[in-house]
């Protein structure tokens, strides 16, 4: 069989009811049968049988003409948290780089096009937005995906360039697609990111690889300041020598416990 399925290998339903699962956020915890038909793009008919069966394997529940989603849900995710065993591994080399820097630290993956958090540690609030684990950022405004981007391989990578230009999360992110290019080549010839005030403003973050054992980049780790506080020339030569050697021991660790 080829390696990528064809549209005739699919399973259509399977692809709406996922669909559907995926209407449901924070700003939309709760819809009615309508609205989570409008938001998937299909019929009411389907969108009601595609919610009774959720509803019949406890993944959503119904109060009223309104659905939202039960912590059910939540075994999805932490199936793909349990078989990275990312967090396992990484956090106690982690909580040490953050007792040295008395910064938050974080390690996420790519789900283009966006980084999905699958391990942190923080600190003192820095930040307007939320973390946890499970939150997705932008790829292209964050030291992270800059890092995850930069192991595309060249097909992959223009075909992500090619959906800019980029939405701007402050006046200063980076939002046309060869500018993009360019900065994600030097993190391919220097190893890791910084990204200032790109996604945040008064926020500066860097990043490096976290590998496997065949090279391949399996998340990045960073480490996350506040702009007044810390310059970008202790971000590089206090902070970076830091982070570079912490994923390099996380890179060994996982290698090491047979994951892959």
């Amino acid at each position: 069989m080829a390696d990528q399925p064809g549209r005739t290998d699919t399973l259509q339903s399977l692809e709406r009811g996922l669909t559907v699962l995926q209407v449901f956020s924070k700003d939309h915890p709760r819809l009615t049968l309508s609205e989570v038909a409008r938001l998937a793009g299909i019929t009411r008919a389907t969108a009601r049988r595609i919610l009774l069966t959720l509803q019949h394997l406890g993944y959503v529940r119904a109060d009223g003409r309104q659905f939202s989603l039960t912590p059910r849900v939540l075994s999805l995710g932490f199936g793909y948290l349990s078989s990275l065993n990312l967090w396992e591994i990484a956090q106690p080399f982690m909580e040490q780089l953050v007792e040295q820097t008395h910064e938050s630290c974080s390690a996420a993956t790519l789900d283009l096009p966006d980084i999905v958090y699958v391990a942190r540690v923080p600190t003192r609030r820095i930040m307007t937005i939320a973390l946890g684990i499970g939150s997705r950022l932008p790829a292209h405004s964050t030291s992270m995906g800059r890092v995850l981007l930069a192991d595309l391989p060249d097909a992959e990578l223009d075909s992500f360039l090619a959906t800019g230009p980029f939405e701007p999360c402050t006046e200063r992110t980076t939002t046309d697609p060869e500018d993009l290019r360019t900065a994600v080549r030097r993190v391919r010839e220097q190893g890791w990111s910084m990204v200032d005030q790109e996604l945040e403003m008064g926020l500066r973050s860097i990043s490096a690889p976290i590998r496997g054992a065949d090279g391949r980049v399996i998340a990045a780790l960073n480490l996350a300041a506040a702009a007044p506080r810390v310059g970008l020339d202790e971000l590089r030569g206090q902070f970076l020598p830091l982070l570079l050697k912490t994923a390099e021991q996380i890179s060994i660790a996982f290698t090491h416990s047979g994951k892959q």
